[in-house]
């Protein structure tokens, strides 16, 4: 046994480090070593468990309980909000935009046969892009501006019998941009709409957060809340609570079934079988937090934000996009300011690599009215982050100095072989072996932590998106392909 784990060790060499902070996107470190022991600990404990049926394990019912009040609370949420465990942050907006779709059905028979929308800024997770395309929605995404920002009435202008629900973030994951909640979910209210919160991201950090507007159920419009364990919750992969308000709502997020041969099926979530393992460690973590661990390592996220926010003012060339609400900040190239001295938010975070650090680069988009959101590079804020931000902020400073005035990588020279290849607007889009072999023509036929992704940045928002979607696809499943 001791050879498999020493493989495993070694498979693990090449990872990206999950402790310490070096990484600002997709972990989470608290910084407190006592959480992850005490994570351990508990996911070891409810190992052989199975969530399908409490009515067998009713520990698992129990933690659900107590994770579900604790977050019911953070959120202000009353009696009659309730709420379900989830595996991550995808399914809870899943299960929200199809109990919404399903409520939308039953209030509107007359439509049985419509399509109804789902509405949303620009920014929203792509998580409901695919909910939508799962459960039969047309996804209706409002334009917001170059920095991230939706205006409040252009949602509500967008709002008609047809709408389903209606989506907003607390925050935004690309820039950090705190989406109008007030105001979107009070018009929807009066048109009786469903309005969901996504606070998969923020969730665990907001309720702490000095000087926020209401975002939560204490306004009155809002029907459902999404927030992820496994982020500022500081539990690990996989665990998420989906709140919804009202006992009718929540149980017609709910799949139930006798009809067919074997026991009684009813599901609250997408899965079935679930391990109660992410569960336990999120419960363990909770009770040992509480609202002021919670509070503690919230303070200590802010603290990060403003020093990252003022350093990049002090940076030639950089700034930071928008007026970010938590723990992301989005970083761009500096308009107001001569081409040759602005620092690309891409080439930014290749240089990043170098100094031992690394960062997300987002594409720039293209909206339906032509504004483009900045292209950028977004930074996840962790508690540990405290205690080296000094280290940070001098790899940023310096890997600014080492790019200024290089610009966006130029994808000309691969886009001009793809359209003469076929693959362009109104032209082909490339299957398994053809997105391979373009791959490999861009310099992508592999994927690892230090490679350099501006180019592939650049590429992907200039090609049209059934082709940069199909290069995408393959570049992940080839990854994993025995």
């Amino acid at each position: 046994m001791s050879d498999i784990l020493e493989r495993l060790r070694r498979m693990r060499e090449g990872d990206a480090p999950t402790h310490g902070g070096r990484v600002l996107s997709y972990v989470y470190d608290s910084g407190l070593d006592e959480i992850d022991d005490l994570a351990d600990a508990a996911a070891r404990l409810a190992r052989p468990l199975n969530g399908l049926d409490p009515t067998v394990f009713p520990s698992i019912a129990a933690m659900e309980r107590d994770v579900i009040g604790f977050t019911r609370r953070m959120l202000h949420g009353g009696r009659s909000v309730v709420g379900t465990v989830t595996s991550g942050g995808t399914e809870s907006c899943l299960l929200a935009v199809k109990t919404a779709r399903d409520l939308w059905r039953s209030s509107h028979p007359e439509h049985a046969s419509r399509r109804p929308r789902l509405v949303a800024p620009a920014t929203a997770h792509a998580a409901f892009i695919k909910a939508a395309q799962l459960f039969d929605l047309d996804f209706d995404p409002v334009p917001c501006s170059p920095d991230g920002v939706v205006s409040a009435s252009d949602v509500i202008e967008r709002l008609g019998e047809d709408v389903a629900l209606v989506v907003v973030s607390a925050p935004s994951y690309p820039t950090g941009a705190l989406d109008p909640i007030a105001e979107v979910a009070a018009a929807a209210s009066a048109r009786g709409i469903s309005c969901h919160v996504d606070s998969c991201f923020g969730g665990f950090v907001l309720p702490w957060w000095p000087d926020l507007p209401s975002w939560d159920f204490r306004v009155r419009g809002v029907t459902s809340i999404s927030a992820d364990l496994h982020k500022f919750g500081y539990a690990p992969k996989g665990v998420s609570v989906l709140l919804q308000r009202g006992r009718r709502r929540h149980r017609a997020q709910f799949f139930a079934t006798t009809g067919w041969a074997g026991y009684p099926v009813v599901n609250p979530t997408l899965l079935g079988s679930r391990s109660a393992s992410p569960l336990a460690a999120a419960w363990a973590i909770t009770q040992h937090l509480g609202s002021d661990g919670y509070a503690r390592l919230t303070g200590s996220i802010h603290r990060v934000a403003s020093a990252v926010a003022a350093a990049v003012e002090g940076i030639p060339g950089l700034r930071v996009i928008g007026d970010p609400t938590g723990p992301a900040i989005a970083l761009g190239a500096d308009p107001s300011v001569p081409e040759e001295k602005r620092v690309d938010p891409h080439r930014l975070a290749d240089a990043l690599v170098a100094h031992g650090w690394k960062i997300q680069p987002q594409p720039g988009l293209v909206q339906s009215d032509g504004v483009r959101i900045s292209h950028s590079a977004h930074l996840t804020l962790t508690p540990v982050l405290e205690q080296r931000v000094g280290e940070f902020i001098g790899a940023l400073a310096a890997s600014a100095d080492e790019v200024r005035g290089q610009g966006q990588a130029d994808p000309r020279m691969l886009l001009a072989a793809l359209r003469a290849l076929g693959y362009g607007e109104g032209g082909r889009v490339p299957g398994p072996a053809a997105a391979w072999r373009l791959l490999r023509l861009a310099g992508a036929g592999s994927v690892s932590a230090d490679q350099p992704m501006s180019m592939l940045m650049a590429l992907i928002e200039q090609l049209p998106r059934p082709v940069a979607e199909a290069l995408l696809t393959e570049l992940l499943a080839r990854m994993s392909e025995p």
